[in-house]
């Protein structure tokens, strides 16, 4: 009898993917772990996304809810001091 899988938090899934792309990284991965690690690691960065994005959708109903307060999209952009 299998576990019913549970959605790993966000802090989880960044630290899982941060092992698995170290992993990779690394270069001593068989091809098909390697194949299995990517997929593995795309579903948690999709799954980190979806988090990010219901944070945004919640932050954004909180500051309406406030009123008068301008509600501004982030962009990573504006940033100062990005490495690049």
């Amino acid at each position: 009898m299998t576990q019913p899988e549970t959605t790993p938090s966000f802090e989880q899934a960044m630290d899982k993917l941060e092992t698995i792309v170290a992993r990779l990284e690394s270069g001593d991965v068989p091809l098909e772990q390697a194949i299995e690690l990517f997929q593995e690691g795309m579903k948690l960065s999709q799954l980190c996304g979806q988090k990010l994005e219901q944070v945004e959708r919640k932050i954004e109903i909180l500051l309406e809810q406030e009123g008068g307060l301008v509600k501004k999209p982030f962009s990573p952009a504006d940033e100062k001091g990005d490495i690049g």
